[in-house]
């Protein structure tokens, strides 16, 4: 496996968060940075929610200085899940028991494999860094008692395909798919990103929930629109969600 040209690599033994350390060397780097840590003391999720990382799991952090407007940044979040998919495919050697699942999951025989989360730094409409956060269940799952309510179970690689895969080997894989999908992005713009994300979107065409903080709707899954918002048919007519916790 070849890294991408133009790609910086660093492997932590350990750290407090790979979000935290990326924030903290962003300035200095000339490029896109993976920083990958063996060990985090303080992981974290969206909206602050811990992030557990039993050993042997992945836990990495892509920082890059990004074009565009925090809108376009935003849906790197469909281009790194793309990435995630052809690298557990890759890995694994089976797709038929994985599709991604929006705003930002993975799963595997519908269960959660890999959460995504973004953040940024600059300030109004700039985006100076983005810092998209990873972490994938390759070993092991979190306990149940770390679980939110109404999550969808955690999985791992090699619980559901027997597959062992180190984080060192997983994020090789990883970068080599992201660097594919980011130069797509950049040259095509969002549109093959989208359909190829809704050739592997879990339910789509199905009934779900959304939630957004005390409100939920029910709809249809109908698509996800050019924005990257969850578009519903609902019993009061067509939604579009920029932002939501959705569950089947």
């Amino acid at each position: 496996m070849t890294w991408p040209v133009g790609y910086g690599k660093r492997v932590l033994v350990e750290v407090d968060s790979t979000l935290d350390e990326a924030a903290r060397i962003a300035r200095d780097l000339t490029g896109p940075e993976w920083i990958l840590a063996l060990k985090q003391t303080k992981g974290r999720g969206r909206r602050g929610r811990d992030w557990k990382d039993p050993k042997g799991n992945f836990a990495a952090t892509l920082v890059m200085r990004p074009e565009g407007n925090p809108a376009k940044s935003a849906l790197r979040s469909f281009v790194v899940a793309l990435a995630l998919y052809d690298a557990v495919e890759a890995v694994t050697g089976r797709s038929e028991k994985l599709s991604l699942k929006w705003p930002n999951d993975v799963l595997l025989n519908g269960g959660k494999l890999a959460g995504i989360l973004l953040e940024s730094s600059g300030a109004g409409t700039s985006v100076e860094h983005l810092f998209i956060g990873i972490g994938v269940n390759l070993m092991e799952t979190p306990m149940k008692e770390w679980l939110e309510p109404q999550a969808v179970w955690p999985v791992s690689v090699h619980g559901e395909t027997g597959v062992q895969v180190t984080p060192e080997q997983f994020m090789d894989v990883l970068a080599e798919a992201y660097a594919r999908y980011e130069q797509q992005f950049q040259t095509f713009g969002f549109e093959p990103i989208r359909q190829a994300w809704l050739q592997r979107a879990a339910r789509l065409g199905e009934v779900i929930t959304a939630r957004t903080g005390q409100e939920e709707q029910e709809g249809t899954f109908e698509t996800v629109d050019g924005e990257g918002n969850l578009v519903l048919n609902t019993a009061k007519g067509r939604v579009t969600i920029a932002a939501a916790d959705i569950f089947f």
